[in-house]
């Protein structure tokens, strides 16, 4: 569903979650942040390849590998338009590019025009490519990929210069999207090797070919090495993302967005129809090409039900990056167009029968399917307009860089304009992801000894309160720890408030807990994920704790400065005297988490 017209400028086209008083948020807050960066930084005559404000000051500037192409038409739609209608307007842009350049491919490939749309239409709203659009840049950087082709099938019949288009294009897929480039490159060589014999057009081909291999490297020495991701990732994480043959025809999203590979009903049975007409033309190698295109990404999105990914896995080292098994699918979606074509070419033999099957294509791929929600995206914040004067900005609740929600602090500093610790990214620095874990217990009101002076050494004059992120009962626990520490109110705006030091204390933007019992964030239900956790408790009297335990596990528990310890062999008990009334922040202790010590009950007892 797209914004109406009068919502144009105000509310994105993207599949996000709603968060009160705030931007909806999701993975295109990210995409725009990174896109509008490169004319920012263009405009301030700054390097434009750099971000200069996400995870400092435990990284330098980092490489915005992610603005990069698009990041150039969309400043001036952004300098034009504003934020949110330039990306509205860009994504319709890489709609009617991924449906031109497989238009242009097909025709090169002598088709007529009818049966080139079909394939450019099919293409276009090819369902993966589409939901690959509501917010990851896959689906627009997709759009290379037939433009590569088309300028290789320009070269065989004209000037050898197309192949610079074609090496350029192919090159570029990398930068924004490594995991799509791990199909899209070898398809390319592949498709090449088919199409001709000519040394020169070979070599053309293979030069793009060492561009885009030489963009990967460079992209994985300057982001991926070092980062959290750098180790790769596991077979049980590709596993969760893995899809199976049900998803394959299924209109809906059966277990998540990543696993939707629906290829619509009629769109397969005509490419089964192209194939058969091609090898029937005797064109072998254009059989060869389209046939591997689309069956070796299928059998790649199918993760670990299929039987050889673990075997290739292991084998094949580049394939242990993504997480997502599905990523290199936008190139079965272009074979699929291909052969869907191809099948029109060969059935149709008027107008009328082409416009019936373009109407059938997008019933079979569009009806049912959804992709896209109206995002609200509170352009002008007026919490974040408050801030003036130097110094970095912390966003609250504190956030593991893996974590999407991120998007949003990225998203408010095109508002903000400051350095912060934080950030949102898959190949963010070790360094930050261990700072975020450090932080993480301000989430809750938790000020460990140390987190006052930590945070001047990273530079922090200014606190971003985003109640709409917090955890269930520790927003107002948070906002009442910050107001006791020294910080206070600047200004709010919906659900976000901003602080700074030395200002009064104000009424918080949320209520207080209803529960008697509320978790900080390094927890696992009831036990502690490492080997210190807290949590708040209200009440008077006494505190008294039924343990239990895994294994023989030390574990003490501190309350208003007294603490009490037991060897929790089997179900033990420990009683804590609190000083008063109101909330009481404990604090859990163990030696070893492995041994998982659960917290059975927690209650409080007068006396």
């Amino acid at each position: 569903m797209w914004p109406a017209t009068k919502h144009f400028g105000t509310h994105f086209a993207a599949r996000a979650e709603t968060i009160p008083g705030e931007a909806s948020v999701g993975d295109h807050l990210q995409a725009v942040y990174h896109l509008w960066l490169v004319g920012h930084q263009l405009e301030q005559g700054d390097a434009p390849w750099l971000d200069p404000w996400t995870f400092r000051p435990e990284s330098s500037p980092r490489v915005n590998f992610g603005g990069w192409p698009f990041g150039l038409p969309y400043w001036p739609l952004w300098a034009a338009f504003g934020p949110v209608a330039g990306w509205n307007l860009l994504l319709l842009l890489t709609y009617l590019a991924a449906g031109g350049f497989a238009y242009l491919w097909l025709r090169e490939l002598g088709l007529p025009g009818g049966a080139a749309l079909a394939g450019g239409l099919a293409f276009e709203l090819a369902p993966y490519r589409v939901a690959q659009s509501a917010g990851h840049l896959r689906g627009m950087i997709a759009v290379f990929l037939p433009l590569a082709l088309w300028a290789f099938e320009r070269s065989r019949r004209g000037s050898r210069w197309w192949l610079a288009l074609a090496g350029g294009a192919v090159a570029s897929i990398p930068f924004s999207d490594q995991h799509l480039a791990l199909g899209a490159v070898p398809f390319f060589l592949v498709y090449a090797l088919c199409r001709t014999r000519d040394p020169w057009r070979l070599l053309g081909a293979l030069a793009g070919v060492a561009l885009a291999v030489g963009a990967a490297l460079l992209v994985s020495k300057l982001a991926i090495s070092g980062s959290i991701a750098s180790g790769g990732r596991s077979l049980r994480e590709v596993a969760f993302y893995s899809a199976d043959g049900l998803d394959f025809l299924t209109r809906h999203r059966r277990h998540g967005q990543e696993s939707f590979v629906f290829v619509g009903w009629l769109t397969p049975l005509l490419a089964l129809a192209g194939l058969a007409a091609v090898v029937r033309a005797r064109r072998f190698g254009l059989a060869l090409a389209l046939a591997i295109g689309v069956l070796v990404p299928t059998l790649l999105a199918l993760g670990t039900h299929f039987p050889l990914y673990g075997t290739i896995w292991h084998h094949f080292p580049p394939l242990r990056y993504p997480r997502v098994p599905e990523r290199a699918f936008p190139v079965a979606c272009l074979a699929i167009a291909a052969l869907v074509a191809f099948a029109v070419a060969r059935i149709s033999r008027t107008a009328l029968v082409t416009v019936l099957f373009l109407v059938a294509l997008f019933v079979d791929l569009r009806i049912g399917v959804s992709a896209y929600r109206v995002a609200k995206a509170d352009p002008r914040n007026a919490a974040y307009a408050a801030l003036h004067g130097p110094g970095r900005l912390l966003e609250l609740p504190v956030l593991h860089p893996s974590v999407n929600h991120g998007s949003l602090y990225l998203y408010y500093d095109m508002q903000a304009h400051r350095q912060r610790p934080s950030g949102y990214s898959t190949l963010a620095p070790k360094r930050a992801a261990n700072l975020a874990l450090q932080l993480e217990p301000l989430n809750c009101g938790e000020w460990r000894p140390g987190s006052a002076e930590r945070l001047r050494r990273l530079g922090v004059k200014f606190i971003a309160y985003h109640s709409g992120l917090f955890s269930p009962g520790q927003a107002w626990l948070a906002w009442r720890e910050l107001e006791r520490h020294g910080w206070g109110e600047v200004a709010r705006d919906g659900g976000i408030a901003t602080f700074t030091r030395g200002r009064g204390p104000t009424a918080p933007i949320v209520p207080e807990p209803n529960a008697r019992v509320v978790f900080c964030p390094e927890w696992v239900g009831r036990r502690p994920r490492y080997r210190h956790g807290a949590f708040w408790i209200r009440g008077a009297g006494r505190l008294e704790v039924l343990l239990e335990s895994n294994g023989p596990c030390r574990t003490t528990i501190i309350a208003d400065g007294a603490s009490r310890a037991v060897r929790v062999v089997r179900p033990s008990r420990l009683s804590v005297p609190l000083r008063r009334g109101g909330w009481h922040l404990v604090g859990v202790d163990v030696v070893r988490a492995d041994r998982h010590v659960r917290l059975v009950s927690i209650r409080t007892t007068r006396g």
